[in-house]
């Protein structure tokens, strides 16, 4: 069966919410999934950095390689093992590692190319987002979209425990896992205070994180 093609601002999302979680001192930064380079420019434009990006998408990666100092283009997986050894003071992949086969795999990978004290920094989509959980509960309905947590083409789903998890068990000490881009709901809020804060988390559309390389 066609996948239909995703949606026609999916690769130009600049993802300014994020820039807070890079370090300022990082200079030789690798993102995964760089879509059209518009995160990585606004990156190199806030401070003086060489960017490198990997992504699948033919069209974004060539247009991510105008703004970028080198691009690949392919499967994420399949173009690692290309990348220098111990090269990259920080790793980026938002909304990655959700698209991936194995991203247990890639997160064990990715450890080979990073410099001592790099940092992976990245998002992914919170399962637990109250609209979905309102819909999957209340409308006994999980429906994928073209973009989203239910994005038709995510692999793997997650919560704030199950990637803290996740990330332990790739060999990376978690620095900060935090939710952002709140649901507006008014029910959500409620739901959040009748629970005595047993909800809280599921307010936020993602969580961003930080995290170091666990030592061996």
């Amino acid at each position: 069966m066609n996948t239909p093609p995703p949606p026609a601002d999916y690769f130009s999302h600049a993802r300014p919410e994020m820039l807070r979680f890079v370090p300022t001192d990082r200079s030789r930064v690798l993102e995964l999934g760089c879509a059209s380079g518009a995160f990585g420019g606004a990156l190199k434009h806030r401070q003086p950095a060489e960017v490198w990006g990997v992504e699948p998408d033919a069209e974004a990666a060539r247009s991510a390689a105008a703004r970028l100092d080198r691009v690949f283009h392919g499967r994420l997986e399949a173009r690692l093992d290309e990348l220098p050894t111990r090269h990259f003071d920080c790793v980026v992949c938002n909304d990655v590692l959700e698209h991936l086969d194995d991203p247990d795999a890639t997160l064990r990978a990715l450890t080979r190319v990073m410099a001592p004290n790099a940092v992976l920094v990245g998002s992914v989509p919170n399962v637990r987002y109250f609209p979905v959980l309102l819909d999957l509960l209340w409308n006994a309905d999980w429906r994928y979209a073209e973009d989203g947590v239910l994005d038709r083409t995510h692999r793997r789903f997650f919560t704030h425990k199950s990637f803290a998890r996740t990330l332990a068990e790739a060999g990376y000490a978690p620095q900060q896992i935090v939710g952002i881009n709140p649901t507006a709901s008014i029910k959500a809020r409620l739901a959040c205070m009748l629970s005595l804060g047993k909800l809280d988390d599921c307010r936020y559309l993602q969580f961003a994180f930080v995290a170091t390389v666990r030592p061996a």
